[in-house]
């Protein structure tokens, strides 16, 4: 029993290692997915700016329509990149409740390890009472008898 124990709690260990690695993982993706939606809409306000300077100067309808589009395709883009955000936070939730499920079946072997190992040591302290009691009466008797 106690061997399988031990061998529940590695492999519960193993998964906890495991889920804290997916943890780590999912955290990385979503903290990528957040600098470049920001690097997006840096460039697009960059673009923007470029846009305003050059209209400034004076822009053909032409220029005006092929830079008009290119922002058009850059909030798009934004907008694609904003739509996948509940998909990467849903990866990080859904990594950390397996991560604390994984926990708690380890701590659960860890407590039914300990429970079992002191219930043996009390057993183990009642046997070596029960020698000394036994122990103590026969003494007890001898010396009776000795008399």
């Amino acid at each position: 029993m106690e061997n399988a124990l031990e061998f529940l709690l590695e492999q519960a260990k193993d998964n906890e290692q495991q889920a804290v690695l997916a943890l780590n993982k999912a955290r990385t993706e979503l903290e990528g997915y957040y600098q470049q939606v920001q690097q997006i809409e840096q460039y697009r306000l960059d673009y923007c700016n470029q846009l305003v300077a050059r209209g400034q100067e004076g822009l053909t309808a032409s220029q005006y329509g092929h830079l008009n589009r290119f922002l058009t395709q850059l909030d798009e883009t934004l907008t694609k990149q904003k739509s996948a955000e509940g998909h990467f936070k849903q990866q990080v939730d859904d990594c950390e409740e397996y991560w604390h499920n994984t926990r708690k079946q380890r701590q659960s072997y860890e407590w039914l390890i300990e429970k079992k190992a002191k219930e043996k040591a009390q057993l183990e302290a009642k046997r070596d009472q029960k020698q000394m009691d036994e122990f103590s009466n026969l003494l007890f008797a001898r010396r009776r008898q000795a008399r």
